[in-house]
């Protein structure tokens, strides 16, 4: 005797087409939960030469990546390079300056009651 009693009859597989079920990818690692950068560069001058030191660490997608390097290079290039630093950190503070100028006193020059 068997353990059923009641026996199913065979059935045929349903036929599916190819594009009815959307697959889903792998999941993508663009937001990963914990990620950090880090640089350091240091220029520096001395006589003639100006010497350059940069590090890059970089934590992304579960790796650890580090890079380093040292150079040397002309005091003139170093001269350069200044300059252009000055110019860009003083066209930034003109910007901010310019931008809380409102909060000065208005000058004796200029009279908004005036026709």
């Amino acid at each position: 005797m068997s353990k059923h009693p009641v026996r199913r009859a065979e059935r045929a597989l349903a036929k599916v087409e190819q594009d009815a079920v959307e697959v889903m990818g792998p999941i993508s690692r663009a937001n990963p939960f914990v990620s950090f950068r880090y640089t350091y560069t240091e220029i520096s001058a001395f006589g003639g030469k100006a010497r350059v030191k940069s590090r890059k660490t970089r934590f992304e997608d579960g790796k650890l990546t580090s890079e380093a390097f040292e150079g040397e290079l002309d005091r003139s290039a170093y001269e350069q390079m200044m300059s252009q630093a000055q110019h860009h950190f003083l066209g930034q503070m003109a910007l901010v300056m310019k931008s809380l100028s409102w909060l000065l006193p208005i000058s004796g020059k200029y009279r908004p009651d005036r026709d």
